[in-house]
């Protein structure tokens, strides 16, 4: 099973774009991901900025808020997305040690930017953690260049696995911040000093942490083995080429794409406007 988890590690790693040694699935969905990074990263009295524009900024806010971090939203109505003069400017007043940004917000359809962002974090001494579980494999990540420093997805979207496993990776600046702790991490399960022991990321003989799904990890590495033979860069043109495809029909049928700007639309979900004289919940229900 550790062959197959360090084969599972160097396939994170392919799709992240990532060299970083601390790469490891945890047992769990993409929300669990979401919860390793937020637990291991931040301590009480933390500040904590948080991209708040859909479902997943709302979902990490609390989570900081329930840590103790002093937690700082930059709320956007949903459609909207994040510049780096504003993110800068938050950065100033807010001197927080963790910003969390989503790629792919799937409950808009929005895709946020994220050249430069890890460069003006660290300006800021501020740590950047991406959510990328919507987004990845159908749109371009490059954790490294990016210098992104906490990058997590989930198995189920694009790389098409079962749902139950959560792909992450810490930078080595992420890292110190981990083994740098004052206090543990509130959750033993996804203590990430424990999960980079039991995965092999440290120097110390591996300890037996808890019971893994098994199967589960069996057809994450099967997935992570197709994409990597399909390539990166095909499956990002093939999610482009279909999405546009299908973004041209829907306009032809006269409907309004919800994100306005083409290059925001996010690759992997595309959604639409409520045409003029609709009650949107009618919609629903029927589609429903």
């Amino acid at each position: 099973m550790y062959q197959i988890m360090d084969e599972i590690k160097q396939g994170i790693q392919y799709v992240f774009q990532t060299r970083n040694r601390l790469t490891l699935a945890v047992s769990g969905s993409g929300h669990s991901g979401l919860e390793a990074a937020l637990f291991n990263i931040l301590e009480p009295g933390d500040s904590f900025l948080v991209g708040v524009n859909g479902i997943w900024g709302q979902r990490a806010a609390e989570i900081g808020e329930r840590i103790g971090a002093r937690t700082h939203p930059m709320i956007k109505d949903p459609g909207g997305y994040y510049t780096m003069q504003e993110v800068e400017k938050a950065l100033a007043q807010h001197k927080p040690a963790l910003l969390f940004l989503t790629q792919g917000e799937s409950s808009s359809g929005v895709l946020q930017p994220l050249d430069g962002y890890g460069e003006l974090c660290h300006r800021y001494q501020c740590l950047l953690l991406v959510d990328c579980v919507a987004s990845l494999g159908g749109a371009p990540i490059h954790m490294d260049k990016q210098g992104i420093d906490i990058l997590y997805s989930g198995s189920q979207k694009v790389l098409n696995a079962p749902p139950g496993t959560a792909l992450i990776s810490f930078s080595d600046k992420a890292k110190n911040k981990i083994y740098s702790r004052k206090t543990k991490p509130y959750s033993f399960y996804l203590d990430m000093q424990w999960l980079a022991n039991f995965w092999g990321c440290d120097d110390k003989p591996r300890k037996y942490h808890h019971t893994t799904p098994v199967i589960s990890l069996f057809s994450l590495r099967e997935s992570l083995a197709l994409i990597a033979e399909e390539g990166l860069e095909n499956s990002w043109r093939r999610h482009r080429e279909v999405t546009s495809y299908l973004q041209g029909r829907l306009q032809g049928l006269g409907l309004q794409l919800f994100v306005k700007d083409p290059a925001l639309r996010l690759p992997t979900v595309t959604t639409v406007a409520v045409p003029a004289g609709y009650d949107w919940r009618d919609i629903i229900t029927y589609l429903m």
